[in-house]
């Protein structure tokens, strides 16, 4: 029977009775990498089933979950929750790759969505300390973790609107505002006077609070204009641009990198094409280039 029209079964089921598949797409899986997920079976449980199928006798084959399967067993779970489905190899193949495209499988939050409900979380602790043990990670990273639900109204307020372009952008502004309020505001007030459809990329209040910070810059980076000039495509993405959850826990910060050679110009046919794939427009580039991120973040830990 094909996987589209077999009856799924929902079972707990002895974890020693579940194998991998060896010819499953996904080849190596480091235990660094399953460090969060793992931390979150031990608090939670499983989140999400596994799908597996049979495999003859009493056990069963992992379909989709084989990080699920092997966190579970990192956090010393005996039995787990299991969706079962008959499948072809051929099948099972297809299975993977359409759950880890992310097109409508899972969408990543937004970071200020994230942002406040880590927020919720540890909210119920005592201390940040209490709170960041809860999710296995150090008080630095949930600092960075819930900075984007502790916004102003006026920096919200941008952001609302659109006049920011994202959210770490946002945060950065408020770094400002603890640095030089009086800088900050002057910022805030040049960006509130933007034309709609016109926003003040991340790179420029990066420049700004590199300013503050005493920190040497190329030279090009280093002469902010008064009036600071709208974004007119997206910014490179960056570590900074990587939401703290998406991190590996307890990773030292790494060295500062050299400066990246200039990317080269993506070609205009491809860019038009990912746009008409995911419903967007290709003028758009900087929205265009965070839905593609958040998909493959999204395709990445599912």
């Amino acid at each position: 029977m094909a996987f589209k029209d077999d009856t799924p079964r929902l079972e707990i089921v002895d974890l020693g009775l579940i194998d991998p598949d060896p010819q499953h797409v996904r080849k190596a899986i480091s235990d660094e990498g399953l460090k969060g997920l793992t931390n979150a079976v031990r608090q939670l449980g499983l989140i999400q089933p596994i799908i597996v199928r049979p495999a003859g006798g009493q056990r069963y084959q992992v379909i989709v979950g084989e990080r699920r399967r092997l966190a579970a067993l990192q956090a010393g779970e005996t039995a787990v929750p299991v969706i079962v489905r008959t499948c072809s190899d051929e099948e099972a193949v297809e299975i993977r790759v359409f759950e880890n495209i992310g097109l409508g499988v899972r969408s990543a939050l937004e970071p200020r969505e994230m942002a406040n409900a880590v927020q919720a979380i540890a909210a119920r602790f005592a201390s940040a300390e209490e709170a960041a043990q809860y999710f296995g990670r150090a008080p630095t990273w949930l600092a960075q973790a819930t900075a984007a639900a502790k916004l102003s109204e006026k920096v919200s307020a941008l952001l609302d609107s659109g006049k920011i372009s994202s959210t770490g952008a946002a945060v950065q502004l408020e770094k400002l505002a603890r640095k030089n309020e009086a800088k900050a505001e002057s910022l805030i007030e040049q960006i509130a006077q933007l034309p709609d459809g016109e926003k003040i990329s991340k790179k420029v209040v990066d420049d700004v609070l590199s300013g503050e910070s005493g920190r040497p810059r190329k030279d090009e980076e280093r002469a902010v204009p008064a009036q600071f000039m709208p974004e007119a495509a997206a910014p490179q993405a960056t570590a900074d641009d990587v939401p703290p959850w998406e991190e590996t826990p307890s990773q030292p910060s790494p060295a500062p990198l050299a400066p990246a050679a200039p990317r080269g110009k993506v070609n205009p046919g491809k860019v038009k094409l990912v746009a008409e794939l995911l419903g967007l427009s290709e003028e758009d580039e900087e929205t265009l280039l965070a839905r593609l991120i958040d998909d493959f973040l999204a395709a990445r830990n599912a």
